[in-house]
Parts: C-alpha cells; structure tokens; sequence
C-alpha cells in the first residue's frame, strides 16, 4: 500500500522489503488551465508557449556533487554506472500518470554516492516568464519495478510563485539502507547548471 508523505517525511525502500532493487521515480505536473497563474502570468495574462518541465537526478558523494558526470537528465540520459536512467523527456506535461520517468537500481549504486536528488527546472523559464506557481498538480512518487506497485507519493501543494525550479525529493543511503526523503524546496534557479551548484 501507498504512502502519501508529507513534506519532510521521509520512508524506507529497502529496510524491510528485501529483493527490492530497481524503483522508478515518477513525477508529474501539469500546466494551469487559465495560463494566468504565478507572478508573470498575472502580467502578461495571455497563454505563451508549453511549460517545458525537464526532470534530472543529481548524483552525490559526501553530500556534494563532484562531476557534471554525475547528472543524469536529457543530455545525459545513463549515468556512467548504469545505476541511474532517465526515461526520456516530455515537452509539455500532457497527459495522465507520470511525465518522466528516472529508473534507480539501488543494488547498482556505486558505494561511494550516498544522495541522489530529483529536481526539476523549467526549460528556460527566465526567458519564457514562467515558473512553478503556472504548475498544479505536481508530485514525486517511487515504484518498486517487481511488481509495479507504487510504495509511496509526495504532492506539492505549496505556492511556488516565482520559483524556476524544484527539489522535489531524494533518495538517500542511510546504515546500507535506502530511503526517500520528501523535499518540495522551490528555488530561483535560472537553469539546471545553477540548481546544480547548490549541491
């Protein structure tokens, strides 16, 4: 059964459930009908181009990340240890279920990665004045691959008007085990290289 977290719950993935070990982090979004929502929508008011939202995982070591490497998003879709792949990248956040997928073996993980955290920024939103408060509906979930059951949900539901991008949550080893950390922390971030810095 499905755990709903709420922001800063965090849930074990592998204490517990052995066998376990490829998840799939879903995460979804999508565009808000009016086109009018956060704070340049309120200005411009007509719809401009889709919300192009492009999901990545960051790869840490000691906390930090210490390779451009060790990003994996739509330029750089396998990480070099086969650990971590993104599923490809959806333009517009059309449709029901998940709009990218990033699929994590957590018996592949090198040991010396302890973090891996899933943001998502708006492609260039600075220049297309749009950010996360044109979003609803946003959330991060993990599947356990077995058996494609959902293990648990993270919604965000906090305004993020202003915000370019987001960390919506990590998966983190912790005593050989692992576990999932519901984030949701907007940033002002202009682009993936500056949200990247943070780590």
């Amino acid at each position: 059964m499905s755990v709903s977290l709420k922001k800063g719950q965090k849930v074990d993935l592998t204490k517990g459930n052995s066998g376990i070990s490829k998840v799939i982090v879903g995460l979804g979004w999508d565009e808000k009908k009016s086109g009018k929502g956060g704070l340049f929508g309120a200005m411009f008011g007509k719809k401009g181009a889709d919300i192009d939202c492009d999901a990545s995982a960051i790869m840490c070591t000691n906390g930090k990340c210490i390779s451009a490497e060790d990003v994996v998003y739509f330029g750089n879709l396998r990480h070099k240890s086969g650990a971590v792949t993104h599923m490809g990248d959806n333009l517009t956040g059309a449709g029901e279920g998940d709009d990218e997928q990033i699929v994590v073996d957590l018996t592949r993980v090198p040991q010396q990665y302890d973090r891996i955290v899933i943001v998502v920024n708006i492609y260039q939103a600075v220049a297309r004045h749009q950010d996360f408060g044109m979003i609803q509906n946003a959330f991060i979930r993990i599947v356990d691959c077995r058996n494609n059951t959902e293990m648990c949900k993270f919604n965000l539901s906090e305004n993020y008007d202003g915000m370019y991008a987001m960390v919506f949550g990590e998966l983190y080893r912790h005593d050989g085990e692992w576990k999932f950390n519901a984030i949701g922390q907007g940033t002002q971030d202009p682009g993936l290289k500056q949200l990247v810095a943070r780590f």
